[in-house]
């Protein structure tokens, strides 16, 4: 027998284990119940140093599902060559590459190669950080797009019958204008073809592109992949910049040179789309519950966290906390 006040102490203590549990367990979901992903070009430095396996070991432990990797033709890829034996330390450590970023070089010149080995990674998308058009102080000209744009469906005519998805992110070239003030991006939507050409939305750069919901839901099934990194909606917009170069394009992919360091590529300066200020997703201005449920019904595929190795761990934890 026991008294009214310890069956109630009882029960309550019961109720707040259960609801301690459900929050554990509401804790390890991930939003759209799609593994959480990373972009490995902030932690490049670890691959170039042959720590690759080391790399996908530390990510899963943190709670990453599947990684986005760089073709060999980035210098510090060149360790991931081999593409059966990169999707060999893939398996081992329980990850997936669904995406992977090749040179508009490469796509140019060797891509029947490069789609060979992304294949043998087990990817489906391929995607390329911009057109790279030539740019002046971040404008361009309405030929220069169409030249772009053309060139790319033929590009991704060849993917597709190679059996990869081509993809193409809001990058330099991207974030140009045309003299009457309209968006590069804007104008690409509408010259590539749906049918070849899908979107992969770079989260830092849409102060500059636009609102991702909006995107969402005026192009259902345009936009399968995104980009995550935290936005401050009050900071100075980046200053236009000139493209049209392969240095151009190296230094697109990521806004630039970054050192890398720490666990896992360290701090770094510099980000997509040219903001100087990173931030871990969820401690920052935007409403990402808002955000992936446009996602949801828009058509998302994957997603990548894409920041320095702290801000990967905060990203990744407050993710876990996100049912959409």
């Amino acid at each position: 027998m026991i008294s009214r006040r310890q069956f109630l102490n009882r029960t309550a203590g019961a109720a707040l284990a259960a609801e301690t549990l459900a929050t554990l367990r509401e804790a390890k979901a991930d939003p759209l119940g799609m593994p959480i992903g990373s972009q490995v070009y902030p932690h490049r430095q670890r691959i170039r140093e042959g720590d690759f396996a080391g790399l996908l070991r530390d990510m899963k432990e943190i709670g990453i599902g599947q990684v986005e990797l760089d073709s060999p033709d980035y210098p510090d890829s060149a360790p991931l060559a081999d593409g059966k034996q990169t999707r060999k330390i893939l398996d081992d450590h329980g990850m997936k590459c669904p995406s992977i970023h090749f040179t508009m070089r490469e796509l140019r010149a060797n891509q029947e190669k490069a789609l060979e080995w992304g294949l043998q990674i087990g990817a489906t998308q391929a995607s390329t950080s911009t057109l790279n058009g030539k740019a002046v102080n971040g404008i361009t000209t309405l030929d220069v797009i169409k030249r772009s744009a053309d060139e790319y469906n033929k590009i991704a005519e060849v993917s597709r019958k190679a059996g990869m998805l081509q993809t193409l992110h809001d990058e330099g070239f991207e974030l140009s204008k045309l003299e009457d003030g309209r968006l590069t991006y804007q104008v690409l939507l509408g010259l590539l073809d749906p049918n070849l050409v899908k979107m992969q939305f770079q989260m830092s750069a849409m102060r500059i592109v636009g609102d991702p919901i909006m995107y969402f839901q005026k192009y259902p099934g345009r936009i399968v992949s995104m980009h995550c990194q935290g936005v401050d909606l009050n900071a100075p917009l980046p200053v236009p910049r000139s493209s049209g170069t392969a240095a151009d394009e190296a230094a697109s992919h990521g806004g630039g040179p970054r050192p890398a360091g720490g666990p896992a590529g360290g701090p770094a300066r510099g980000g997509r789309g040219g903001d100087s200020r990173q931030l871990a997703v969820g401690h920052d201005s935007l409403d990402w519950k808002a955000i992936f449920t446009a996602a949801k019904t828009g058509g998302l595929t994957n997603y990548f966290v894409e920041l320095p190795w702290e801000l990967t761990v905060q990203s990744v934890a407050y993710l876990k906390t996100l049912n959409v």
